[in-house]
């Protein structure tokens, strides 16, 4: 078995007043998209599919410039997580038995060590589904992580559809998460954009995986950094900070 990775790398990142894609966006020099990539190759995860789509030709330009192969499949139109990997459903297709991580290309702290563990959790619970997941001090903003009396992933569930008790929960939604592959292309066609932004959303896969009666599970990662990201130049800097100040290296 060899598992691979789908790198949601689409964004344009209005906020970060740039004129190039998100994730490309540097942290200590170099790109965020490189950190994530830099982090599954040190998990021995070498099959890399990335999703590109605002500036599609600066991810080219980045990507020719890697002394390894990477893959990459434009998403035209950026109409949420779940659109994204429809995108690579080739990818998918080509790897049915493996395992997939699905990762955000601006979560830089996203490390190794968490890829691997949440990995081995996914394939000796059978779980269909893992969310990588995250115990923060301040969750306002983030997907919060229900879980059931055995532990496993009821819902997730968004800042603006939680009531009270569910807002005081603290592990929240990387939005990395590992799939059987062929789990997932099983839900894949039956994402819906029925909602306000009419977007179609990843978590939505795991809903659908728990109404066909399959395992979805969460793993923890040690370190709540993992779910770091930036949407503006003030919290890019923080990022930047972060690592310093932490010793992280891409």
């Amino acid at each position: 078995m060899s598992n691979c990775a789908i790198i949601l790398a689409g964004g344009e990142g209005k906020r970060m007043k740039s004129d190039k894609p998100k994730t490309l966006s540097l942290v200590l020099g170099k790109p965020m998209l490189e950190w994530v990539i830099s982090s599954l190759k040190k998990a021995g995860v070498n099959d890399i599919c990335i999703v590109k789509g605002f500036k599609k030709e600066c991810i080219d330009e980045f990507v020719s410039t890697l002394d390894f192969k990477v893959e990459t499949v434009y998403q035209a139109e950026r109409l949420g997580t779940g659109h994204a990997v429809m995108m690579a459903k080739d990818f998918l297709e080509s790897h049915k038995g493996d395992s997939v991580v699905i990762l955000n290309g601006d979560a830089p702290f996203m490390d190794s060590k968490t890829i691997e563990k949440s990995l081995e959790q996914h394939i000796n619970t059978k779980s269909s589904a893992t969310v990588i997941s995250a115990m923060v001090d301040d969750p306002t903003g983030y997907g919060r992580i229900v879980r059931d009396e055995n532990g496993d992933v009821k819902s997730i569930v968004e800042q603006k559809d939680g009531s009270e008790e569910i807002l005081k929960i603290k592990e929240v939604n990387s939005g990395g998460f590992w799939f059987d592959a062929e789990k997932l292309l099983s839900v894949l066609g039956r994402i819906s954009s029925d909602n306000n932004a009419k977007e179609y959303y990843l978590p939505d896969a795991l809903k659908l995986l728990l109404s066909d009666g399959c395992k979805v599970g969460a793993y923890t990662a040690e370190c709540s950094d993992t779910v770091l990201g930036a949407n503006d130049p003030a919290q890019l800097e923080e990022l930047n900070n972060i690592a310093k100040d932490r010793g992280y290296t891409c």
